[in-house]
């Protein structure tokens, strides 16, 4: 689950990474009240959305007087943003953070997340910051460094050492950096993070250090150990279909195709995708219902689908081994029946109670064609959905 820039600082905080004063604001009222309350003379103003690049995507402004923090919150709140990673749609901002400003003289990168490949986190810095990582990877590789940590959230001395050289840090810069690095490391561990990125952290015309911007990704299968984090899921940042698919438990990812798709298994849905590509189709969804769907889970995941309006076409691909199809096909006709569905349906069963699921599609009476192996499902829906 992704947080907030601010929701992300408010827990680094917590860890003794220094972070300049902020308030976060939902109206443009309240956002005079946080610069009144913060004293602020000057100030930054971030649009809050799951997305990064919002420097250049306008979603970044600068208040030169208390009088204008108000002008610019108007300005930003509202704010649709539109890059390769919020995808056509884009994603609105609801929120800002405003920020005291500081005299910038350095900028520095330094992040933490899990290796796969080496069982293991990894803290990775850089003492070029403000820009994307695989940018400076790409560019400029030995100005990276990567040190594996462990499951503890300790970084050893001679890490640190290691790390303060490769920073440029000595005498009392070095001693802030250890401790911010140690914080970061210790805070990635405690909350179960995927990814935690401090970009730009920045050292002041007065030797300070501070966290500007900050991102952090924490592991959905240990959100039960982190109820407060769990209360940081913001819904208006993920499509409507995403947001509904998340209420009923139901892994559904938005894609950009025109063939919807509902199957049992990531695996399964995974080969459906790409037989469907294969025979000239594009996925609009992954939709896996999971091995232990009840009829309503079901219907509840063919609406989700069908809410989608690039959608021409749909196909389900269910193997039943624990799910019996019978009970997929009682989900998927009543969805049919209660939307009054007028786009192709194509159905592919095998396994558990394939016969009678076959069955009731048959005895449905709905315009509802079966497939008796998934090639045959992925030809005829393709055409389907191309109007054939």
């Amino acid at each position: 689950m992704n947080l907030h820039e601010f929701q992300a600082k408010k827990i680094l905080k917590r860890y003794g990474i220094p972070i300049p004063d902020f308030g976060v604001a939902s109206s443009v009222e309240e956002a005079k009240k946080i610069g009144e309350a913060l004293h602020l003379e000057e100030a930054v103003l971030k649009i809050q959305v799951h997305a990064g690049g919002r420097g250049k995507a306008g979603g970044v402004k600068f208040a030169k007087h208390r009088s204008e923090i108000a002008l610019r919150a108007k300005e930003l709140l509202g704010l649709r943003m539109v890059n390769e990673q919020t995808g056509a749609d884009g994603v609105i901002a609801h929120k800002i953070l405003i920020a005291r400003p500081v005299d910038i003289a350095k900028e520095y990168y330094l992040g933490a997340l899990v290796d796969r490949s080496r069982s293991s986190p990894v803290l990775i810095a850089s003492p070029e910051g403000g820009m994307e990582i695989e940018e400076i990877a790409h560019k400029a590789p030995e100005k990276i460094l990567q040190m594996l940590f462990g499951f503890d959230g300790k970084l050893r001395s001679y890490q640190l050492l290691r790390l303060c050289k490769f920073m440029g840090w000595s005498g009392e810069e070095a001693k802030k950096g250890s401790a911010i690095a140690t914080g970061l490391v210790r805070c990635f561990i405690e909350s179960d993070a995927a990814l935690l990125e401090i970009n730009p952290l920045v050292k002041t015309k007065q030797g300070e250090l501070f966290a500007i911007d900050a991102k952090l990704s924490i592991d959905d299968n240990a959100l039960f150990r982190h109820s407060e984090i769990l209360s940081f899921y913001d819904p208006t940042q993920i499509s409507s279909q995403e947001a509904a698919a998340k209420q009923f438990d139901l892994a559904y990812i938005a894609m950009q195709g025109s063939i919807g798709c509902m199957v049992n298994g990531a695996g399964l849905a995974m080969a459906t995708m790409d037989i469907i590509q294969l025979y000239g189709g594009s996925p609009a969804n992954f939709l896996d219902v999971g091995g232990g769907a009840s009829k309503e889970k079901v219907a509840e995941g063919f609406r989700i689908i069908l809410s989608d309006p690039k959608v021409k076409a749909v196909l389900v691909n269910i193997f039943g081994g624990i799910m019996n199809c019978a009970t997929i096909a009682e989900g998927v006709l009543h969805a049919a029946r209660e939307q009054h569905i007028k786009i192709p349906i194509v159905v592919r069963l095998e396994g558990t109670n394939v016969e009678e699921g076959r069955r009731l599609f048959q005895d449905s009476h709905l315009k509802i064609n079966t497939a008796t192996d998934l090639k045959q499902a992925a030809h005829i829906v393709v055409q389907a959905a191309k109007g054939k």
